[in-house]
């Protein structure tokens, strides 16, 4: 699925693979650092000042042989393991290296090296540097830790791809190449025919585009009970440029709307990933696909749409366009009656002022649910953050002329009115969770470079694994 010259995942491999010669990295914790420089001796100790080392978390340094060989590296990490060998990844030169010592969190040591080693160079080929790898034993932990960067890397890239190379028509063919390389069944509904289908509100929002608005959809046959194993229905967000329509964004928020189909980049990396890893259940994908342009038939302020659960929407903001394909996509989702829905989307800026970049703000009509999958983001470092369906907001988003308005007079509360707007194309005995998320790193961080991100995949999938099992 990933554009990427070279996923990731590569740069972990099994012992077969690696060259004659592998460096041990001695991964040390901070609060033990002085204990493990006692126990060096005299020139070792003279090559770490020379190096300037710190022995701070994240602080790394070489040791060399008598002959001025390298003999190993020294990193020093403290608390989570999943960035504990991201800044060391990226600055170590090619070669193999492996862990001196075995650690019992490995995967999320592994899945953080790669991470270290993301680049995307889809349009800057010649920056492509030679990734340092990480040799690992068990296959086991190979295996996870190679579908998890796998995943992560190819929903990055998704978000980091220019609209122009990512439109509604290429996340059709991703989704494509994915029906085809898993025997999955691919369908889609395209432009007026989402019309003629009762999705009103998916065209309405992206007809101004020379791009036709389209619902992608996958079915999976996940597990060999295929007539009695659970159906779980995964949607993500498929705005590929968001302008605001008529109530046009100003430039600096523009900027970025290619990330606008975040949420349909990590349900498809999600997907992927749950067909190779043989979970218990039937998968359904939904991907609205629009990109919401400005046009002589663009959908207009005060118009009021059509939906395919029969809710008349009052149309307050063009530039709350999400939540209307969302609409369409959940009703079509929940007439399969699901096990669980969940959806994924880079939905409000509410969202962001309340919690930041990277904390995706989550709710659930089901509050069992919505904990196991807060739990499962804390235990593989995925965090998720929990919010409420506050009925009381519901009066912010009603409307004197339909049965709901799009965006409301007031920005309160923006990520709950958006998720109380979403719940009313939910049937109450539904379970479903609404993921609220960013997809991008604002800043460089070790294992998280400025650019797309794969927020809340590995805590959803980490959640599915516990609930479902293989």
């Amino acid at each position: 699925m990933s554009n990427h010259p070279a996923s990731i995942s590569t740069v972990l491999i099994a012992p077969s693979a690696a060259a004659v010669r592998v460096t041990p990295i001695m991964l040390l914790s901070a609060e033990l650092i002085e204990t493990h420089l006692i126990k060096l001796n005299a020139h070792q100790r003279a090559q770490l000042l020379a190096q300037q080392f710190s022995g701070k978390p994240g602080s790394h340094a070489m040791l060399l042989n008598a002959d001025g060989q390298l003999e190993s590296m020294l990193c020093v990490f403290s608390g989570n393991a999943l960035y504990a060998l991201a800044k060391l990844s990226a600055s170590l030169a090619p070669g193999d290296y492996q862990l001196a010592e075995t650690h019992s969190d490995l995967t999320a040591l592994a899945l953080g090296f790669a991470l270290g080693s993301y680049q995307f160079t889809r349009y800057k080929p010649k920056a492509q540097k030679t990734a340092a790898r990480l040799v690992i034993a068990d296959p086991k932990t190979l295996a996870r830790a190679q579908a998890l960067a796998h995943a992560v890397a190819s929903a990055r890239d998704l978000v980091n791809t220019p609209t122009e190379d990512l439109g509604p028509e290429h996340l059709s063919q991703l989704a494509q190449k994915i029906a085809q390389k898993y025997d999955g069944e691919f369908k889609e509904i395209v432009g007026t025919a989402l019309l003629d289908q009762r999705f009103p509100a998916i065209h309405a929002v992206g007809r101004a585009s020379h791009r036709d608005p389209r619902l992608i959809e996958l079915n999976f046959a996940a597990h060999k009970d295929q007539a009695t194993a659970p159906l779980v229905v995964l949607i993500g967000k498929g705005v590929c440029f968001d302008t605001g329509g008529l109530d046009m964004k100003a430039s600096d928020g523009m900027a970025l709307m290619k990330k606008d189909m975040g949420g349909a980049a990590v349900a498809l990396a999600l997907t992927e990933l749950i067909v190779k890893s043989g979970l218990k259940i039937r998968l359904k994908l939904l991907i609205p696909a629009v990109e919401n342009a400005i046009g002589p038939n663009a959908y207009r302020p005060g118009e009021i749409i059509a939906t395919r659960a029969g809710i008349s929407v009052e149309i307050g903001n063009t530039d709350a366009e999400g939540r209307v394909i969302l609409g369409d996509a959940l009703t079509y989702a929940a007439e399969f009656k699901p096990e669980l829905i969940i959806d994924f989307a880079t939905l409000t800026g509410a969202a962001r002022i309340a919690l930041g970049p990277d904390l995706p703000a989550t709710f659930s009509n089901q509050d069992a649910v919505l904990q196991a999958l807060l739990d499962a983001g804390k235990a593989c470092t995925d965090p998720l953050w929990p919010m409420p369906l506050w009925h009381e907001y519901q009066r912010l988003i009603d409307s004197p002329i339909a049965d709901l308005n799009n965006a409301g007079a007031s920005r309160m509360g923006g990520a709950i009115t958006a998720a109380l707007y979403l719940e009313h194309f939910i049937p109450k005995t539904q379970a479903w969770v609404h993921i609220d998320t960013y997809c991008w790193n604002d800043s460089e961080r070790p294992g998280r470079p400025r650019g797309g991100e794969c927020q809340s995949l590995r805590a959803a999938f980490q959640y599915l694994e516990g609930r479902f099992g293989v």
